[in-house]
């Protein structure tokens, strides 16, 4: 039977944290990554099906390092995943699907947030938090917001119900006490009115197990996410950020980023040491129907044995991955082509979750 947790401030059960349990990094060791098939039309309007090629190339560099694990609303949306799969040559003995059907495909937003404790006979715990579509933009995200609980169900992994929004791609982690976020997403009023940035630094600590929030206040144009993180700023580990910059000074991200590696510079870790920031440059624009799309080379995944890094067509591919690889020496760095799935306003991190190995 698992267990669920209500949320935080009920006497009888302590928080993650209180328990143990922390938010390892990206980079720390997998046991496999969640996804959830992309199968909603209105996302990827009048081009779903243009998304799949990229998509399955994900999955089968996944697959050469750790097990992937797929939500699928039913056999019929399996099967026709499986041959997608099959046609880009992914070993399915390293593919798991599991009956859970979803609104959407971003799964680094619904999806489980697994916390490990390797000093308890509970390993790996999971963190339900509340989900509703960036801000309640895209409406209906009822089966979105339950997928953590039926993960914990299946697996018999005990839950916990912060009992507020948030979503993986607004907080990124160095897995030593730190998480970075950025105040255009966590103190939108969209999310969660009710609570000042105190109180949301607290829930913070509380249900991932950190000791220290770290703000920026810009994301980039485009982004119908008010701003994450995953899309500017990424620790490679545990003291060094990758931070997206324009190079147009007339373009409409180039005081937005400037204004972040501000923010970084006068930042202190936990042990009082500045971090090392590294710049990654943005794409070219990517416009598609007249609209700007929140391409970034920073919505990168990191799985155990690559860095599989969205490109754009664009002559600033090359650098990034140059940049990318200089900071993973011991992964390889792939580039897919991520020009349709961008079209849904997202890219591989905002697609996947990671379930670490404890």
């Amino acid at each position: 039977m698992s267990m669920n947790f209500p949320s935080s401030g009920h006497p009888d059960f302590p928080t993650p944290k209180q328990l143990g349990y922390y938010f390892p990094a990206e980079f720390a060791k997998h046991e496999a990554t969640w996804l959830s098939w992309p199968h909603k039309e209105e996302s990827w309007p009048g081009t779903i099906h243009k998304v799949y090629p990229a998509y399955s190339q994900f999955v089968k560099i996944l697959t050469l390092s750790e097990k992937v694990r797929i939500n699928v609303a039913n056999e019929q949306l399996r099967e026709s995943a499986i041959v997608h799969l099959q046609t880009a040559g992914v070993d399915l003995s390293q593919v798991e699907f599991f009956f859970h059907p979803t609104n959407d495909a971003w799964c680094r937003d619904h999806g489980p947030a697994f916390l490990v404790n390797p000093n308890s006979d509970i390993k790996k715990v999971i963190v339900d938090w509340g989900y509703n579509a960036w801000g309640n933009k895209y409406p209906p995200f009822d089966l979105d917001d339950v997928i953590p609980s039926l993960i914990g169900k299946h697996f018999d992994i005990p839950v916990f119900h912060p009992g507020i929004v948030m979503e993986g791609g607004s907080v990124e982690f160095n897995g030593k006490g730190t998480v970075l976020t950025s105040t255009c997403c966590l103190l939108n009023e969209n999310r969660n009115p009710h609570l000042n940035q105190n109180q949301i630094e607290q829930y913070l600590s509380d249900y991932y197990g950190i000791d220290q929030v770290l703000w920026v206040d810009e994301g980039i144009v485009g982004d119908d996410t008010d701003g994450h993180i995953d899309d500017t700023i990424r620790f490679v580990n545990e003291d060094t950020v990758l931070s997206v910059v324009e190079t147009k000074v007339e373009d409409a991200n180039y005081d937005l980023l400037q204004q972040n590696l501000k923010s970084l510079s006068k930042m202190r870790l936990l042990n009082g040491k500045q971090l090392n920031v590294i710049e990654l440059p943005m794409p070219d624009d990517v416009v598609y129907d007249g609209m700007r799309l929140p391409a970034s080379y920073a919505n990168y995944y990191i799985s155990n044995g690559h860095v599989i890094v969205p490109t754009y067509r664009s002559d600033k591919d090359e650098k990034a991955l140059e940049i990318i690889s200089q900071c993973y020496p011991e992964r390889e760095v792939v580039g897919i082509d991520s020009t349709e799935i961008i079209w849904g306003l997202g890219s591989f991190h905002c697609l996947s979750q990671q379930e670490p190995a404890v």
